[in-house]
């Protein structure tokens, strides 16, 4: 399915356009030969001076900013750098789990080949999570994850490190999740294996804020993609 970039977008000023990034598509191009291309390369066919100022793992979906012109670029660098953006996550993750501006501080090593990282208390980077429940389900429970620091795969390692999992992340622990569970009287068609809910991490940046050129401050929402929407349907149906 061509994604149309024009339907991406959830602002745009002179200095900075912010998008909802789709799930399964990379931010920048990828050093492996993908031919799906990047969010980054249909945002320059939009507007050629586009940058993106950070970056989404490629099943995340989610807030994502572009900056228009360099001064705005290191503009929203400069806050990155100084911990002054707030990002919030949504994670629907296994297990009930009470969590109220709980932090988790544990530092992150990626590991040699660059697709996945372990805790290290030595040579690991230092890295810090706050989590807040949002709502729980049976055996499920949708957090609020707001990362203080910026390192590859944090918050779904730290959501490990608290037994809390997400959903569909077998590479830190995470279980698909399927109707089955969720539904008393489910009935599967004879000869038809059962799919999961959802097909990738259950992660989506909800909101990204920031201050503008001009310092005012801004909080941009990205409303859930379809996947992640049905899964939080299925949960408020079922799961309660």
């Amino acid at each position: 399915m061509k994604i149309k970039f024009e339907d991406l977008i959830l602002f745009e000023n002179e200095d900075f356009l912010l998008v909802n990034k789709p799930p399964h598509l990379a931010t920048l191009d990828e050093r492996t030969a993908d031919r799906g291309g990047s969010l980054l390369r249909l945002a320059k066919e939009y507007n050629s001076e586009l940058q993106a100022a950070h970056r989404l793992d490629k099943e995340t979906s989610g807030v994502l900013a572009f900056a228009k012109n360099p001064a705005a670029y290191r503009h929203l660098a400069m806050q990155f750098e100084h911990r002054q953006v707030t990002k919030r996550y949504h994670a629907v993750v296994g297990g009930i789990h009470d969590l109220d501006s709980i932090s988790v501080y544990l530092p992150i090593l990626p590991l040699k080949n660059g697709t996945v990282v372990k805790i290290d208390k030595l040579e690991g980077k230092v890295a810090e999570t706050i989590f807040n429940t949002l709502k729980v389900y049976r055996g499920y429970s949708l957090i609020e994850c707001i990362p203080i620091t910026g390192r590859m795969h944090q918050i779904r390692i730290h959501l490990s490190c608290l037994k809390a999992p997400i959903v569909c992340d077998p590479q830190y622990g995470g279980e698909p999740i399927y109707l089955s569970s969720l539904k008393k009287k489910f009935n599967l068609k004879k000869d038809t294996e059962e799919q999961p809910l959802i097909q990738r991490v259950a992660l989506h940046a909800h909101a990204l804020s920031f201050a503008l050129m001009n310092g005012e401050p801004i909080r941009v929402e990205a409303p859930y993609p379809k996947d992640f929407e049905v899964l939080v349907k299925q949960l408020n149906k079922f799961g309660i």
